[in-house]
């Protein structure tokens, strides 16, 4: 019954951190404490729950680090013109018939190299969606689109926050989980891909509206150096550098390109890398303010708290019995099909892609043990199921914020075909991947 009316407090104070609009960060202290008290009500020390805590808040560390790192990397990309330059790039070789398509695979391209949906979402999504309005390409389908390629980034990048923060609660490496994702979303990525290009064909656009590209060329310097940065993010991972060499060399390019091509004053630009881009005045360039270190604190405490949690939990088993039933179910009908069950219920009800992640790997991670199955298992079955799905609930925080940067509702759903046909098709394959009786 504690444990219930702990649960019940967290509940109850998450959603209204969501109704009201303060931070999760209290909402998540608020449950720390709730947790607390149940742990010393069976028995634990103030001593040794903290102990408990402190462990499992150490893990988190070098993802903190990495997050902290691609705050620098978001800012960077910005202010020396990378994002910018894909966009302008990306434009101009629109033709009427492949307009969606090039809006579906620019957004993966850009997402998976700086490993944010919102950040794309807010730039390269509202300028694709203003594009399709004046070229008579309609709305709904065109965020659609772009949101299955905001989540192909955020999923599988090696600098995503998401994919960093599943990598950390399941003490998974994230290079490791990066190219299981890959050989796991490459059938839905290419039928996504054959789908977009046939509605991409039926629904050209009429006309792609010139004034676009010349305040681009009139409000931003475009030089191909601001390709560099990119090139180092996308090509030195494949290379097998680490993920902080890879975010570090393309940060010091893109400061480089901001300070001598962009020209930038240098302290300006170390300013911004922690302050995050402003534009100035609100034209076409206020779209790209964000970024910094300052843009991931929230993240950083939400899972440095999140990782205090499972010290708890795993330290006292005050879950065990939950745990339990769950590892029935798991026998019952599949730990992937359980996973499946719990993101859709976990995402609906925390409205969150992080709270329900957490969620999930707290709730999983012993059944999954139980069950014979690897940390790994764990990890690529939480990228294919929560991590897409807390963002497809209409409600959720990584549903409703691109669809208002877009302008348009929950009917957009249906055509982001990624978010959906890449759980179905791993439902389907897994055995492939990880055999046993209970996939």
């Amino acid at each position: 019954m504690d444990l219930l009316i702990a649960f019940a407090i967290f509940m109850v104070v998450m959603l209204a951190a969501l109704i009201k609009d303060f931070s999760m960060v209290i909402a998540l202290l608020v449950g720390l404490a709730a947790f607390t008290v149940v742990g010393l009500k069976r028995g634990y020390g103030i001593r040794e729950l903290a102990g408990m805590g402190a462990g499992g808040a150490k893990e988190s560390l070098i993802v903190i680090e990495v997050m902290c790192v691609i705050g620098f990397l978001t800012a960077v990309w910005r202010v020396s013109g990378t994002i910018t330059i894909f966009v302008y790039y990306g434009i101009r070789i629109i033709t009427p018939p492949f307009f969606l398509i090039i809006a579906f695979l620019l957004s993966c391209l850009l997402s998976y190299a700086i490993g944010t949906s919102f950040g794309v979402a807010g730039t390269v999504g509202v300028i694709f969606m203003t594009l399709a309005r004046s070229g008579g390409v309609d709305p709904v389908l065109t965020a659609g689109v772009i949101m299955s390629g905001i989540y192909f980034g955020d999923r599988c990048s090696p600098v995503s926050s998401s994919a960093n923060m599943v990598a950390a609660v399941t003490g998974t490496k994230i290079f490791d989980n990066v190219k299981m994702m890959m050989r796991t979303g490459l059938l839905p990525l290419l039928l996504c891909t054959l789908i977009y290009l046939g509605i991409s064909i039926t629904h050209p656009i009429s006309q792609v509206d010139d004034s676009l590209l010349a305040s681009f060329e009139k409000e931003f310097r475009l030089s191909l150096w601001s390709f560099l940065p990119a090139v180092l993010m996308l090509l030195l991972p494949l290379l097998k550098v680490s993920v902080l060499i890879s975010m570090g060399l393309s940060i010091l390019s893109g400061i480089m390109t901001a300070w001598l091509v962009q020209g930038v004053a240098l302290p300006e630009v170390l300013r911004i890398c922690i302050m995050g881009y402003e534009a100035e005045g609100s034209g076409l360039g206020s779209l790209l303010n964000g970024g910094g270190l300052v843009s991931m604190l929230e993240i950083v405490m939400i899972l440095l708290i999140s990782c205090t949690y499972s010290g708890i939990f795993n330290g006292t088993g005050m879950l065990s019995s939950l745990q339990d039933k769950i590892s029935k179910g798991c026998s019952r009908i599949g730990r992937y099909s359980m996973m499946l069950l719990l993101s859709i219920g976990s995402a609906a009800v925390f409205c969150n892609q992080t709270i329900a992640t957490l969620m999930c790997a707290d709730l999983l991670r012993k059944p999954y043990e139980d069950g014979g199955a690897s940390k790994q298992e764990l990890a690529i079955d939480m990228e294919n199921s929560v991590i897409l799905i807390g963002c497809f609930i209409p409600w959720s925080i990584g549903c409703s914020v691109p669809l208002s940067f877009f302008g348009v509702d929950f009917h957009a759903l249906p055509f982001a075909v990624y978010m959906y046909i890449l759980p179905l098709c791993y439902l389907f394959t897994k055995k492939r991947w990880y055999g046993g009786p209970a996939v």
